[in-house]
């Protein structure tokens, strides 16, 4: 063969074998999300801007009534079944609405707040949930910029073009739309990278979330958590929080989490709120029907696991506050329930920290909870006890039958 013929065919080979951008993704619309901030008003201005090809036929957006509202724009909009349809001109074009920020928990104290000189929300508070009818999957660019008060920095879980300007890339979403925990406002903000994972820690001014603690705490445990999720874990990671009026707790959300100022980073029964809901966060599983006890008590196990795995805690300290989730969980009768509270969520940690202890022992330590936990993430589907069982069966090689109707009480 000569030099010729081999060149020619090493560039084919090379181009066969080379990625191909999909169709959907040559034909994606532009989606820009413009978001001006008027703390005067409480609210949010919010424009969906479409333009460029395969554009979708129509959103439809999930709204709250009681907190997105003025809606205009280019081409139709209706409500129908709960639900604002946009008709998308086939040219493009413009939806225009307005978003209450203040917003109320369930219990005291808010989960999105605005004041004069601070905001705290999340983007799907901003771009509620929607479906997109196309005539077939587009991938599409999606950018938001948030126009905020003069003198305002941004903390977002975005990538920063320029300014205040982002990109908004989801990898498992072909339409785009901003999500997790946003502070703006005049903030301290501590930055850090443990792990392979850039942190941004921040509060608004006055409002003393301890940011060095969140630091030090994380120096120790953040490679424990890469390990458990290895492939799929965050690149950078937002922590927000403030005091009052702001709720008392800790809320996960993609790539971020909210935790009110005063809550401790180790609570008295050993567990940790900040690690509980990084690893809701690093996981980012939705639990089916009767899932919610795994979903929860593999956050509230492995608040704990990872305290003693990095020698934050010792084994007898370990030990003790497994007593202490036993002691809160005894009158528990059913994990098998849509919401689990507290005292399921501390059952169910004991359940996972005896089944790790099985898997170990079975395996001669070469697996364990966290192989199990890592299917849960790489499946992406609502976690079920059904499908639990199964993963941890074929992980250990056991027949756990007895173990988990034991357990269960099923």
């Amino acid at each position: 063969m000569s030099r010729t013929v081999r060149i020619c065919a090493a560039a084919l080979l090379l181009a066969l074998l080379a990625p191909r951008p999909s169709a959907a993704s040559a034909r994606g619309p532009d989606v820009r999300y413009d978001v001006l901030l008027l703390p005067d008003d409480g609210i949010a201005r919010v424009t969906i801007d479409l333009e460029g090809e395969g554009l979708p036929n129509a959103l439809r957006l999930r709204i709250d009534p009681l907190r997105h509202m003025n809606f205009t724009g280019d081409g139709e909009t209706e409500m129908e079944k709960g639900r604002l349809v946009w008709t998308v001109p086939p040219s493009g074009g413009k939806l225009r609405y307005d978003v209450k920020i203040d917003h109320d928990r369930n219990g005291p104290g808010k989960d999105a707040a605005i004041t004069d000189t601070w905001a705290l929300f999340r983007g799907e508070d901003l771009v509620p949930s929607m479906g997109v009818d196309t005539p077939e999957d587009v991938e599409a660019t999606a950018k938001i910029a948030m126009h905020v008060p003069d003198g305002w920095s941004i903390v977002a879980p975005w990538k920063r073009l320029d300014g205040d300007t982002f990109e908004i890339e989801q990898a498992h979403r072909f339409f785009d739309r901003p999500t997790g925990w946003v502070l703006t406002g005049k903030l301290g903000v501590t930055r850090e990278k443990i792990a392979g994972v850039r942190l941004a820690i921040a509060n608004p001014w006055g409002h003393d979330l301890h940011r060095f603690d969140i630091l030090a705490l994380l120096r120790w445990t953040l490679d424990d958590l890469v390990d458990v999720f290895p492939e799929d874990h965050p690149k950078s990671f937002v922590i927000v929080g403030a005091a009052d009026p702001m709720w008392r707790g800790g809320l996960s959300g993609p790539n971020s989490l909210y935790l009110h100022a005063d809550r401790p980073l180790i609570q008295r029964d050993g567990t940790s709120p900040i690690l509980h809901e990084l690893v809701h966060s690093f996981m980012h599983a939705r639990a089916g029907d009767d899932g919610d006890w795994i979903v929860e008590g593999i956050a509230e196990y492995y608040s704990l696991a990872l305290l003693r795995r990095s020698r934050t805690i010792s084994k007898r300290r370990y030990e003790r506050s497994l007593g202490k989730l036993r002691d809160k969980s005894e009158d528990v009768e059913d994990v098998l329930v849509e919401r689990a509270d507290a005292a399921i969520a501390a059952r169910g940690a004991i359940i996972l920290a005896e089944l790790d202890e099985k898997i170990r022992e079975a395996t001669d330590g070469r697996k364990n909870l966290d192989d199990v936990t890592r299917v849960l993430q790489e499946e992406r589907v609502p976690v079920t006890t059904k499908r639990f069982r199964e993963i941890a069966t074929e992980v250990s090689g056991l027949d756990l039958r007895s173990f988990f109707d034991e357990r269960l009480g099923r």
